[in-house]
């Protein structure tokens, strides 16, 4: 349906007498009844308001299109309004607003109300076409500069569809629909934040796109078969290792996935003008040839392998974590206690004592595929079992080296059987591949893991014996860095340290880093209600979200904030965190948990009201400095 269709002389108000948001939407829905679109003007108007409480739909850039799907609505309509004055519409970018498309969707209408949508925001990005919408003197006019902007739009894509016009499928520009894949270390917060803005601009630059999740529970809306057949290409934003095998022969653009949430209108132009390798399966693998000089939009390949184990570690820390912070609580209440002995079994000697392992095996997988895991899981086994003397195992230092030694001489294991006879070809994977591999890798950790044990428990002793001034700048450091990325690779080496240091018995590590990531989030919710005219009311309802997050040791609870304004917000959690590290280094606090946030209060070793404090104050010192930085929106 065409925006002309739905858009009359009569639903067009050149200039709203409106003073407020509540004022827009009275003012569009009277206007709206009054041409006789609308069958309960009243249901309408609750319909847009249900709406509004989702989300604000003012977009920025001076836009702002509510919108409503309902019974209420007896013809599928838009209403526009203007303010040149500008008014404030609690808009995403804290802008006021100008232009207003008010659009009145049946409840059988659901294509056309996104379609419409969707075009309108389309047309809407243009700043031509903005500003002569906001110079027009009357309704035709109006009509006018809409019509001739979706016939120049239809025109294109009728061109486009039409059989007798044959656009090559790789010609530079062409228009055609866009994969995407997004994945993060933890798979809780940047996974799907990058897929919702991917869909986002892709909507607004009217480009076909579907995302695949791999987050935390799992893979969502999977690519098919036929969409990978269909695509122009396939953009894989991720942290981690994701497998490529699916995608033999076609352009494949790998970035970090914090850049989906930065550039994805660029990503999604070079995804079009299919400006990425082409990716070719090779013995599995999942590497893209390096054609078109894209190597550089990637993470190095030592980020990612280490990512892939720290991400597959993680639900073993947590966990076990907490199961043996459980353990301790219950010993604590009800000594002798056989529930607690079961707890602490599950949690230390089974789910702790298998993260280096499990780190190991992930680290291999991810640089030699399947065939990797083994040998990895081995080599890390190794590391925590065989040792010198009374010490026993070399950490994680141990488990990132049999990882690195294990993926590696797998990957030469397969380039050297690589030339065997066909006939042999199905014995490589089940039976040369794991003998010779973790053969080789298990004698190679059973000749090195002494002297990596003697060097493991030297610089354990050595972090142990720290104190005083020596013990603060390590909590500040470590604070600082829980902040800096939110659970990007800063932050996750920070906490793969802490939990390290955890595992060696020295807890104050592990408490400057909980107190670190917990102070972003809940800094940023003390701004939101300190300095309420700071913050958009989409804002300031994310800041009760985060309290939550901050408390539980989410930290990934402030990237809305820092994503919208990082100059501001990362300089200033950064230094709030690192308030909280140095001050819970300074009372000499330790923490038996890995994870858990004011779950963990009853394991601090010290004194807890000392810790929370710590914590407390450094979130004030996020939000003061917050405060101080941003600019009030009722002067902007």
């Amino acid at each position: 349906m065409r925006i002309t269709e739905l858009l009359t002389k009569d639903t067009v108000i050149l200039q709203l007498q409106s003073q407020s948001k509540a004022d827009v939407i009275e003012e569009l829905v009277s206007k709206l009844d009054q041409a006789g679109k609308l069958n309960d003007k009243a249901g309408f108007k609750d319909a847009i308001l249900a709406r509004e409480a989702q989300s604000t739909t003012g977009i920025g850039e001076g836009i702002a299109i509510p919108h409503g799907k309902s019974a209420a609505v007896k013809t599928p309509a838009i209403a526009f309004g203007r303010s040149k004055e500008g008014l404030d519409y609690e808009a995403l970018d804290g802008q006021p607003s100008h232009l207003f498309f008010m659009i009145a969707a049946s409840e059988g209408a659901n294509q056309t109300h996104l379609e419409t949508l969707s075009r309108l925001s389309s047309f809407l990005m243009d700043s031509t076409f903005r500003a002569n919408i906001e110079s027009a003197e009357t309704e035709e006019q109006i009509m006018s500069i809409i019509d001739a902007k979706e016939k120049e739009e239809l025109g294109e894509e009728e061109e486009q569809e039409n059989p007798a016009v044959e656009l090559a499928q790789d010609a530079p520009g062409t228009q055609g629909k866009v994969l995407a894949i997004t994945a993060c270390p933890t798979g809780i917060a940047h996974t799907f934040m990058a897929a919702d803005k991917l869909k986002q601009t892709a909507a607004e630059m009217n480009v076909p796109i579907k995302v695949q999740t791999n987050g935390a529970g799992g893979v969502k809306n999977r690519l098919t078969d036929e969409d990978i057949k269909d695509a122009t290409a396939i953009i894989v934003a991720a942290d981690v290792n994701v497998d490529l095998s699916p995608f033999d022969g076609k352009h494949v653009l790998q970035v970090p996935v914090g850049r989906a949430l930065k550039i994805p209108k660029e990503l999604i132009e070079k995804a079009l003008s299919q400006d990425a390798p082409v990716h070719h399966n090779s013995g599995g693998g999942s590497e893209a040839a390096a054609e078109g000089g894209q190597k550089k939009e990637q993470r190095s390949g030592f980020y990612k392998h280490i990512m892939n184990g720290v991400s597959n570690m993680l639900p073993f820390v947590v966990g076990g974590g907490i199961l043996i912070a459980l353990s301790i609580l219950f010993g604590e209440l009800f000594p002798d206690s056989r529930f607690a002995e079961m707890l602490n079994e599950i949690g230390s000697s089974q789910a702790f004592f298998l993260i280096v392992p499990v780190l190991a095996g992930f680290i291999s997988s991810s640089i030699a595929d399947k065939p990797g895991f083994a040998p990895g899981a081995i080599g890390g086994l190794i590391a925590v079992t065989y040792g010198y003397g009374d010490a026993t195992s070399s950490g994680f230092l141990g488990g990132l080296i049999a990882g690195f030694l294990a993926g590696y001489v797998t990957l030469g294991i397969k380039k050297a059987l690589a030339g065997l006879p066909p006939v042999l070809e199905g014995l490589k994977t089940i039976l040369f591949f794991p003998v010779l591999s973790i053969f080789i890798t298990g004698m190679i950790m059973l000749l090195i893991n002494p002297s990596l044990t003697q060097v493991y428990v030297a610089l354990s002793d050595f972090l142990e014996g720290l104190g005083g001034t020596n013990l603060v700048l390590v909590g500040i450091v470590l604070g600082a860095m829980m902040a800096i990325d939110m659970g990007g690779p800063i932050n996750k080496a920070a906490y793969t340290f802490g939990i390290a240091m955890l595992d060696a018995g020295n807890l104050e590590f592990m408490a400057a880093v909980m107190a670190g990531g917990m102070v972003p989030p809940l800094g940023l919710a003390l701004a939101t209600s300190l300095f309420r005219n700071k913050f958009t009311k989409q804002e300031r309802e994310t800041g009760k979200t985060a309290y939550v997050l901050g408390a539980f040791f989410i930290s990934e609870g402030v990237i809305p904030f820092a994503a919208a304004d990082p100059l501001r917000v990362i300089p200033a959690t950064a230094i709030g965190a690192a308030v909280a590290g140095g001050l819970s280094a300074f009372f000499a606090i330790g923490l038996n948990a890995p994870h858990g946030g004011i779950i963990s209060a009853s394991l601090v070793e010290g004194n807890p009201l000392l810790y929370f404090l710590s914590i407390i104050i450094g979130a004030f010192v996020t939000a003061i400095i917050v405060g101080l930085l941003k600019k009030d929106l009722r002067k902007v």
